[in-house]
């Protein structure tokens, strides 16, 4: 006889993902003469579901190093990047209570492509990042049950222990009497 139970427990019942490119143009305050290195850093962001979306708001460092004044110095140039993406849910389960959010960072903002712009005044800094959000909730799984008519037999290996609050003297006496039997099998 098949019998069908509910279970309420936690899952992931929505998931999206969302890779983005992002042109930014950075103004540094000297003429730039070439472009030594560039990285991002210090990536936060925050998360909050908004219908079928997770709206993600967060900021990043650009950090530009360029040699100036005809190659003659070198400075850095840092600037913080807001960004706000929107993340599309495709939901598995939509019949849930007690949503929880977690975005995960499958690739940190990361630079690909650093040039220098405009008459040789401004940096243009290409920037990709990749974002996966994922939406848990309590939801219901069947399970089928199965009716046993008997218990499985579990296998006991038998242990036996005894304690004394007497001094060490009557616990050795009383020990010595049972000659290695063990008095509380009888039970």
């Amino acid at each position: 006889m098949k019998h069908l139970r509910q279970i309420v427990t936690k899952a992931v019942i929505a998931k999206g993902k969302k890779r983005t490119e992002s042109c930014e143009v950075l103004c540094p305050p000297n003429t730039p003469s070439s472009i030594l290195g560039c990285w991002v850093i210090n990536h936060s962001f925050q998360s909050k579901k908004h219908g079928k979306y997770v709206e993600v708001v967060g900021k990043f460092d650009i950090n530009v190093w360029y040699a100036h004044h005809d190659h003659s110095k070198t400075s850095v140039f840092t600037e913080t990047i807001n960004y706000k993406d929107r993340i599309r849910l495709h939901y598995r389960d939509s019949d849930s209570t007690g949503e929880e959010v977690h975005v995960r960072v499958i690739q940190q903002p990361n630079c690909t492509e650093a040039i220098i712009i405009e008459n040789g005044t401004k940096f243009q800094v290409m920037v990709e990042r990749e974002l996966l959000a994922e939406v848990v909730g309590e939801t219901k799984v069947c399970i089928q049950v199965h009716e046993q008519d008997f218990e499985e037999e579990w296998a006991f290996n038998e242990e036996s222990s005894s304690s004394s609050s007497n001094s060490s003297s009557s616990s050795s006496s009383s020990s010595s009497q049972n000659h290695g039997h063990d008095q509380s099998s009888s039970l």
